[in-house]
């Protein structure tokens, strides 16, 4: 009798995008990467991922420059921080996701491996902060959120050194420098339960931007390129946003994104 053939890991990250309520969406990006890591998935990239991954009913998705102002250490503040890191912890799943479903077959499987892992950690940031919410008397979907932070991922899917010099060489980086002065804040306001989530994603998201730095270096090593020199190329090109100082650059060493990258582009 014949074996049936694996599921392809391709058709399960497109279920993963293409679910939208946001616990199942978590399910479904923890249960791509167990399936994977357990050998349940065939390395096949047989499925177009989607332009846009698909979005639960809330939040109401504004550009930037419509958000509401945050007000600090009010309790509504408080919420609409804890609500701002989780739909960036949300859109992150679905940016994991998409690396690689789009470009998974064009790199070694480490590539995979490396950010199915990433995938599922988003996915677990993503859950302790929608319970933080809760825990406060709010629930993910209840305020605003910002509508623009997909547009990393459409504005490099055709190039996957792009990608990784945009996700995790950039946006993932910011994090490095603000995460730190955040959790300094909550843990003053006597949020311990805070601090040790934020603390959780700090240590995380030095591993990522790790990821993203050295599979962006084997690229341009195999383009004959200097990875700085192409890296502030796409900065240039494919971002719309700026560097802005200050920059943790310990932190940003730890990742292996050493100063000779990003010291001569920031402001």
């Amino acid at each position: 009798m014949t074996e049936r053939p694996l599921p392809s890991l391709g058709h399960a990250i497109r279920d993963a995008l293409l679910t939208g309520e946001p616990e199942a969406k978590v399910m479904a990006a923890r249960k791509v990467a167990r399936d994977w890591r357990l050998g349940r998935l065939d390395w096949r990239f047989d499925a177009a991922m989607p332009d846009k991954p698909a979005r639960p009913v809330s939040p109401e998705l504004l550009a930037p420059a419509q958000m509401p102002k945050r007000r600090g250490g009010s309790a509504h503040g408080r919420i609409a921080l804890w609500h701002a890191l989780a739909h960036i912890e949300f859109v992150a799943i679905d940016l994991a996701l998409d690396m690689v479903g789009r470009f998974g077959g064009e790199r070694p499987r480490g590539f995979t491996d490396d950010f199915l892992s990433v995938a599922a950690d988003e996915a677990m940031h993503f859950a302790l902060l929608a319970r933080k919410l809760v825990s406060l008397g709010s629930h993910y979907g209840a305020l605003p959120a910002h509508g623009g932070l997909w547009e990393a991922a459409r504005s490099t899917s055709d190039d996957v050194a792009a990608r990784l010099a945009i996700v995790p060489m950039v946006l993932e980086a910011r994090g490095l420098d603000v995460t730190p002065a955040t959790l300094a804040r909550v843990r003053a306001a006597g949020d311990e339960h805070g601090a040790r989530i934020l603390q959780r994603i700090l240590d995380d998201e030095i591993r990522h931007v790790a990821f993203g730095t050295r599979h962006f270096e084997e690229i341009a090593r195999e383009r004959g390129e200097l990875p700085e020199t192409l890296w502030q190329d796409y900065v240039k090109t494919r971002f719309s946003g700026r560097l802005k100082a200050p920059l943790n650059d310990s932190a940003r060493l730890s990742a292996g994104l050493s100063r000779s990258y990003y010291a001569a582009i920031v402001s």
